[in-house]
């Protein structure tokens, strides 16, 4: 083993630990081993940073912007009603249906976008069909994920594992290459979701659908407005649990203090609440409180907004996570303001603007209605529930569709490379309306474009280091006596558990060279064994890291092993659809 080797082995190591504690944020970890590797002389400057520059990361965020305008248009919910629509009366073919949406919708869509839009029209299903929410919606997770490994725009992964295959001097992945493996693992995952659901899914009914469940209690923080009955008033005397609200502390001269039964509130005390969301309706309506984030609102806008609610939930690698509202300045970014905030933990009582957000937590938005519909496909912020009216015309949602479309016809035949395609569809939606230049900038996922580009630089040192022909060798001499279909399924499986730690994307670039560099001494194609090891990325089904399952996790009223539970027969289904297919194919 050579000092290089070492090096990039022992950054492999610490790079694994630190996307598994979340120490740091994984796009920092990823540019962290990419400046490592410069200063070691590993890689040269112009070799690590190519990753920056590349085509694919063109097409990326080409992707994410035409994905978030249709999203967007309110297109996507009616898909949702019409999917809810032709299976009415008919669980399994409710079910089934809105599933084969969301698998059809993420070819094109990311599966974090599918997801959250179609949310609300499989909860709907769920009440309406008379059964589980929890039966509904980690399916409906899963469906946008295999969805999603039918084309090469679909997962970020697959646009990744092009681009490093490319760079090992392979033929990149075209546009529908994986379209037969992609539907078979789709119509096989579907039935498979739709035939066993009952049996390993839990009947555990969401907040939306469950009559007598207890809902979502968010905190917030309440004043006492001027000639209140609460003033001077006994805490114990004051009917809180009328209010469907919690008293947690109470904020006087800056300091907490316990809500003693006995203690008397004040002039300028403010109360740190958790209520649900009828609780919030009821105080509102109050003359003796005063919603705190209410009085903000009306300093902002006075009287002469409607402004609506949208529940939304912070995404695993949203920019908000650790930051408070305050240091986002929120009112500032969204033109919305924070009414309460949900956290599926218990946590420490604190004003809202002094919370720091995590991922998974639901926030409880006010603001005018065209600001709040254009959260949707904001990759920080996914709307749980309806924006009521939308404020794109369906001729707008139409079109965004028209132009996505018309890019991956001319790129599938050829006409022009698919960068230049769906730069110039993106442009055409800006140009004519559809969004504004500020919101194409905002649909795009920073942190993953850095994560991937710097993985990608990781994944030329592993090649360049011979670390990756290590591994390699390693491989070969242990599936010597057992043969090449163990190396695959190996190759198959590590890729598959390195998403746990990793992102899709990262486990993807990760594993690849070492792949491509055993593919001789196996008598392997190595481009068969980069396919093979993109799409395993795609098809880790066994917890809910993966943004797409984090959506559904709280709505759901998930326990972390029901995604083991449900996911691991599914997750062996796909390896085994891939290790069948992928060879046959390629």
């Amino acid at each position: 083993m050579t000092p290089e080797i070492a090096i990039v082995l022992l950054l492999l190591v610490a790079a694994m630990v630190l996307f598994a504690t979340e120490l740091v944020s994984p796009d920092v970890t990823a540019l962290g081993l990419l400046a490592a590797l410069v200063a070691s002389g590993i890689l040269a400057p112009a070799d690590a940073y190519t990753g920056f520059g590349s085509e694919i990361i063109i097409v990326l965020a080409s992707v994410m912007v035409l994905a978030g305008s249709v999203a967007k248009s309110g297109v996507m919910e009616w898909l949702g009603k019409f999917a809810h629509d032709l299976g009415k009366g008919n669980e399994r073919l409710s079910i089934l249906t809105l599933l084969s949406m969301s698998a059809g919708s993420s070819a094109l869509l990311s599966n974090t976008n599918t997801t959250a839009i179609l949310m609300p029209a499989a909860i709907e299903t769920a009440r309406r069909t008379g059964i589980s929410a929890s039966r509904v919606l980690m399916p409906l997770a899963f469906a946008s994920m295999l969805g999603g490994s039918a084309t090469l725009i679909g997962t970020s992964a697959n646009l990744a594992g092009s681009g490093m295959a490319s760079r090992l001097g392979l033929e990149p992945f075209s546009l529908f290459e994986f379209a037969a493996v992609g539907a078979v693992l789709s119509v096989t995952g579907l039935l498979w979701l739709a035939m066993t659901g009952h049996w390993l899914l839990p009947a555990r009914r969401s907040v939306e659908t469950a009559r007598n469940a207890e809902p979502r209690r968010f905190f917030t923080t309440l004043g006492l407005p001027e000639g209140s009955s609460a003033i001077d008033e006994a805490i114990g005397n004051l009917d809180f649990d009328g209010l469907d609200t919690d008293l947690l502390s109470v904020v006087r001269d800056r300091e907490r203090r316990d809500p003693h039964h006995s203690r008397k509130l004040r002039a300028g005390d403010e109360l740190i609440i958790r209520t649900t969301r009828d609780g919030l309706m009821k105080l509102r309506k109050s003359s003796d409180f005063t919603l705190e984030p209410d009085s903000h609102f009306s300093e902002r806008y006075g009287g002469d907004v409607t402004p609506v609610l949208v529940e939304a939930v912070v995404t695993p690698q949203s920019r908000l996570v650790g930051q408070s509202l305050k240091q986002i300045g929120f009112f500032d970014r969204y033109r919305g303001i924070v009414l309460a905030v949900y956290r599926r933990e218990r946590s420490r009582p604190a004003r809202i603007e002094n919370l720091r957000l995590r991922s998974g937590d639901v926030l409880l938005l006010q603001g005018p209605e065209r600001h709040m519909a254009s959260l949707r496909g904001d990759p920080d912020l996914k709307v749980l529930t309806r924006v009521e009216t939308p404020v794109v015309t369906p001729r707008e949602g139409t079109r965004a569709l028209a132009a996505m479309a018309v890019a991956i016809l001319v790129s599938a035949l050829g006409l022009a490379p698919l960068s230049l395609a769906f730069l110039v569809a993106v442009l055409f939606v800006i140009l004519a309306g559809n969004i504004a230049m500020s919101e194409a900038y905002r649909f795009i996922e920073w942190r993953l474009i850095v994560l991937i580009a710097a993985m990608s630089g990781f994944g030329l040192a592993m090649e360049e280091s011979g670390a990756a022909a290590y591994l390699a060798d390693i491989v070969v001499r242990w599936s010597a006596p057992v043969g090449p279909f163990a190396a695959m399924a190996g190759f198959s499986l590590l890729t598959v558990l390195l998403t746990q730690p990793m992102s899709n994307a990262a486990a993807a670039l990760t594993v690849i060279p070492v792949a491509v560099a055993a593919a001789d001494g196996l008598g392997l194609d190595p481009r068969m064994l980069a396919i093979l090891v993109t799409l395993s990325a795609s098809v880790s089904f066994i917890s809910p890291l993966e943004p797409a399952c984090l959506l559904v996790y709280d709505a759901g009223r998930y326990r972390f092993f029901d995604y083991a539970r449900a996911g691991a027969p599914l997750t062996l289904i796909c390896v085994t659809v891939l290790l069948v297919l992928v060879p046959m194919i390629w």
